[in-house]
């Protein structure tokens, strides 16, 4: 499989598996100018910007441990383009990040909810 490829799969396995927990997916590859947020979903009364991150093997840190401060504030940016966009600034907002590893046979899922939060919205 190609990178987009591999990509796709991990985005799709992380949907699903937040799905099953309950939440209701609004939107996948969301794109501005500035970046990309992977899935757009809404827990409860929450609206959530998930981050996906694949790493087949961890021999140079984990999955979850690549999305830099940079990564960070291009979410931000999209999400409150998002927002603005959907007219959902009086929604609660949370960051999160899905952490997929391993080989595609024994892959490991790690949820991080409310992995990073902004300055300010």
């Amino acid at each position: 499989m190609n990178r987009k490829k591999i990509g796709n799969h991990a985005e799709s396995l992380a949907c699903g598996y937040l799905e099953h927990r309950g939440l209701r997916l609004l939107s996948r590859n969301f794109h501005c100018r500035r970046g990309e947020i992977d899935l757009v979903m809404q827990d409860g009364d929450s609206l959530v910007f998930v981050e996906v991150r694949y790493r087949k093997q961890t021999h140079f840190g984990h999955a979850a441990e690549t999305v830099s401060r940079i990564k960070q504030t291009r979410i931000i940016h999209c999400a409150r383009y998002y927002m603005k966009m959907h007219h959902s600034w009086n929604e609660t907002v949370r960051f999160d990040v899905v952490s997929i590893e391993g080989r595609p046979d024994d892959m490991k899922i790690e949820w991080l909810a409310d992995a990073f939060q902004p300055d300010s919205y």
